[in-house]
């Protein structure tokens, strides 16, 4: 079970592997150990402990379902009389001595309604396994996309510090020519701190997501420098409504349906055990006074025991009915879920594709007459910031774009547990 488990989560999340792991635009990886989500997604199936535990439900499961399969005992028994008393009981001499065999004969069904309980709790372990696994992959994945928008960070960082430098330098020609003010020179020092700061705490924030990553399948140590993929491509939007049907299917919704089956199963056990079981007993008596033997046998049954269980068959039957509302309560908040990350997606994508095409290509160019106009006298130093922050700040709102593209498309397919076409 756990090697199509396995299969199954692989191919849920194939889509989003391949969009991050396309090598046309990868990040360039040149003499450092890299991670890819492929690799990420295996090592966390085959190492991690919290996936791990469902192997011992499923065998503590199967050990009881062994167990509600096994007929009633045979008990064997002894009994002596009138031994051991006053006068002519005295002693053995007038004993009687009876040995025989007692069991129960189970009416109602109830051996079959254990096994059929037993069955019901096993199927819901099984898709509790798979819903947990997904969601488990969904953090991974998460994750990882939020690691890949802090390397972007990092290089538009880099950029940044390159332009406060250039910037420095620039205005340090400026002022020895007397062309910019002194305190101009202290201002572009003092942004050339920050951007190192920015820097240095994104590479830092980088290091942590690193240890996070590794945790999943069970180290703590990292062995990896940078994580491959792209955040830029996402394949195709696939319709809400067909998203919402494969949602309806999704383990977290299995998960309800079998737990509908062991509400079930419940029910039939408690009306099963209201039915009086037939209690018999079979045996050889011994009287020694006269040395002669003869048969016993009995038989018992519990009276009025169909009343005294009503009250277990009541409670189970209202548990059944709760669970068809909290099914119902459960599609309400997965749709809510499921049309917001698709929303969210559907709109970051378009905010990327904008950005890309217009607002980027605009600035860059604005930010290059800027510096060629201050170079020449022609712009003041807070029209040439005002050109590069700007700058900035849209490739800034473009990795954020793409971020919540990637991450709403993972929610996506953690919800309906199959993987977006590309």
């Amino acid at each position: 079970m756990r090697n199509n488990l396995l299969s199954r989560c692989k191919c849920t999340w194939f889509c989003l592997v391949v969009l991050l792991c396309n090598p046309a635009t990868a990040l360039s990886t040149e003499n450092l150990d890299s991670l890819t989500l492929k690799r990420a997604l295996a090592l966390t199936l085959a190492h991690n402990p919290q996936l791990f535990q469902y192997r011992f439900t499923t065998e503590a499961l199967t050990a009881q379902k062994q167990s509600n399969s096994l007929r009633p005992a045979l008990a064997l028994e002894l009994e002596v009389e009138n031994f051991a008393g006053s006068k002519g009981y005295e002693g053995f001499d007038s004993a009687e001595t009876t040995l025989a065999l007692s069991s129960v004969i189970e009416l109602g069904g109830k051996r079959q309604a254990r096994l059929s309980y037993a069955d019901a709790r096993l199927n819901q372990a099984k898709w509790e396994q798979q819903a947990e696994t997904l969601d488990v992959l969904g953090k991974l994945a998460e994750l990882y996309i939020e690691g890949l928008a802090t390397q972007a960070n990092i290089q538009l960082a880099e950029e940044s510090l390159v332009l406060s430098q250039s910037l420095l330098k620039t205005v340090k020609t400026r002022s020895a020519r007397g062309a910019t003010p002194e305190a101009e020179v202290m201002r572009a020092q003092a942004a050339l701190t920050q951007a190192e700061i920015r820097l240095a705490a994104l590479q830092a924030k980088f290091e942590r997501q690193q240890i996070l990553l590794a945790r999943f399948w069970g180290e703590t140590s990292v062995s990896f420098d940078v994580l491959e993929g792209s955040l830029f491509n996402f394949g195709a939007t696939t319709s809400f409504e067909q998203l919402y049907a494969r949602v309806q299917k999704s383990p977290a919704i299995q998960v309800l349906a079998s737990e509908a089956r062991i509400r079930d199963a419940q029910i039939t056990l408690a009306r099963a055990n209201g039915s009086s079981d037939l209690s018999w007993r079979v045996g050889i008596k011994r009287l020694e006074e006269t040395g002669d033997s003869a048969f016993v046998a009995g038989l018992s049954i519990p009276l009025f025991s169909g009343k005294r269980n009503s009250g277990e068959v009541e409670t189970a039957l209202a548990q059944r009915n709760a669970v068809d509302y909290a099914k119902k309560d459960q599609l309400l908040q997965l749709h809510a879920r499921l049309f917001e990350s698709w929303s969210l997606r559907k709109q970051s994508i378009a905010a990327v594709n904008l950005t890309q095409k217009s607002a980027i290509p605009a600035l860059e160019k604005a930010l290059k007459l800027t510096t060629e106009g201050f170079e020449n006298g022609r712009y003041r130093y807070l029209d040439l910031i005002a050109a590069q922050k700007e700058l900035l700040a849209s490739k800034q709102s473009l990795i954020d774009a793409a971020t919540t593209a990637l991450v709403s498309q993972a929610v996506i397919e953690k919800l309906t547990s199959e993987a977006l076409n590309p």
